[in-house]
């Protein structure tokens, strides 16, 4: 949508030059908006291409009806005029080079080198970054809710504790962390941009990512509680030795299962992260030394 303070012909031919504006679009001009009601506007808001001679207030007032309609909304401008608008919309972009300081000021994106082109670069880098905490939050909350809840079966069986403290202590410091590190430098899904903003009020933890985390709680608690048991047999000492290195390399899958919240791991690649075989690596000489050290 092109919105400019420019004579209606002015701005068609100049949206018709840059590819915004089509023969057929509907335009409206500023004083066209002050005969319509908002809730009439909001009807209509998705059917206008170009606003032209608009004031600051009618900017506002195409932002709050695009809103209105669930559009995630972008606004660029670098004027002081732009201002109101730039505040109201979800993502303020405001030009670097030619913007004045109250548009910088009141944006929340500003293009250094004042290229638009820019915009798709930054959206992308936010995509990744934010998809790359969810990984990092999915897979250690399913490991530590995993080595809380074998502990918990083990108080309520009355049966020995199957980890030490100092276990865990080293699981969370050196076995978890280097790959939740690693997932925070994975490149992202190949259609991320393809992907539709997410809602507003969508948490970190969605419905989906709740499921996952039971369900890989569940496996891993019983493969681990399982090694125990059997460890058992030749004595307490064993059996922690088998609950630790079966969680220890549960959880290092767990990290490569992790990479992707929609693709499998061999559709992403197994070693196109290489951080992650690092941090695996590493962590795995950590497990060995431990154990037979």
């Amino acid at each position: 949508v092109m919105i400019t303070g420019d004579y209606l012909n002015t701005a068609v031919a100049i949206g018709k030059e840059i590819g915004l504006v089509r023969d057929g679009d509907r335009a409206l001009t500023g004083a066209e908006l002050d005969q319509i009601d908002d809730d009439d506007f909001v009807d209509m808001v998705e059917d206008v291409s170009l606003y032209a001679r608009v004031s600051p207030q009618h900017k506002v007032k195409i932002v709050d009806a695009l809103k209105a309609r669930g559009h995630v909304v972008a606004m660029t401008g670098d004027g002081v005029n732009d201002a109101p608008a730039l505040k109201r919309s979800n993502i303020g972009v405001a030009m670097g080079i030619t913007g004045t300081d109250v548009s910088k000021e009141t944006a929340d994106m500003v293009l250094t080198d004042d290229n638009y082109a820019s915009i798709v670069s930054a959206i992308e880098q936010g995509r990744v970054i934010y998809s790359n905490i969810r990984k990092f939050v999915y897979y250690l909350l399913s490991c530590n809710m995993a080595e809380i809840m074998i502990l918990l079966v083990a108080l309520l069986a009355g049966a020995p504790l199957p980890l030490l403290p100092i276990q865990l202590l080293v699981l969370n410091l050196l076995t978890d962390g280097l790959p939740a590190l690693a997932l925070g430098v994975e490149e992202g899904d190949p259609d991320i941009m393809d992907q539709p903003p997410r809602p507003v009020t969508e948490p970190i933890i969605n419905r989906d990512m709740v499921i996952g985390i039971a369900v890989q709680t569940v496996a891993i608690s019983l493969a681990v509680l399982a090694a125990f048991q059997i460890g058992l047999e030749a004595g307490e000492a064993h059996g922690r030795t088998m609950a630790f290195a079966t969680l220890s390399i549960s959880e290092l899958l767990r990290a490569y299962t992790s990479r992707s919240e929609r693709y499998s791991l061999l559709a992403i690649g197994v070693f196109t992260n290489k951080w992650m075989q690092w941090a695996v690596l590493s962590s795995l000489i950590v497990l060995l030394a431990i154990i037979y050290v």
